[in-house]
């Protein structure tokens, strides 16, 4: 007999709160907090309140309401923020972004249907 207590079971793979740093490689976990959010962005933490109050960019909340955003938001935020510079309202600055990740949704597709075709040719074209 050991000392040791006994292991429970990992955590499961998608639960990123649970993870603890593996948190930090998820696109979709929510890690960043609006400060650092803005100072990642260069921005004041104003706009960044702007984009949630217009539904533009939804954080997640922390226990404390606090807001928490993921990667992910971050690059939407960024996107967003780039279109309201060119003189873009919030709301089509959200839609156009949304289509433009669709877009690259579909390329992505796309692209592997295309190999997964080329592989069932045996690779002729």
């Amino acid at each position: 007999m050991t000392d040791r207590p006994e292991t429970s079971e990992a955590p499961e793979p998608g639960d990123a709160r649970r993870r603890g740093l593996g948190a930090l490689d998820d696109v979709d976990a929510p890690v960043y907090t609006i400060g650092q959010a803005a100072e990642l962005l260069g921005v004041p933490v104003a706009a960044l309140r702007r984009l949630d109050g217009a539904g533009a960019v939804r954080p997640g909340r922390s226990t404390g309401r606090h807001r928490r955003y993921s990667r992910r938001q971050l690059e939407l935020a960024e996107r967003v923020l780039t279109l309201v510079g060119e003189g873009t309202g919030i709301a089509a600055a959200r839609r156009i972004a949304a289509l433009e990740g669709e877009v690259a949704d579909l390329e992505d597709e796309v692209g592997d249907l295309r190999g997964q075709l080329d592989r069932a040719r045996g690779g002729e074209r």
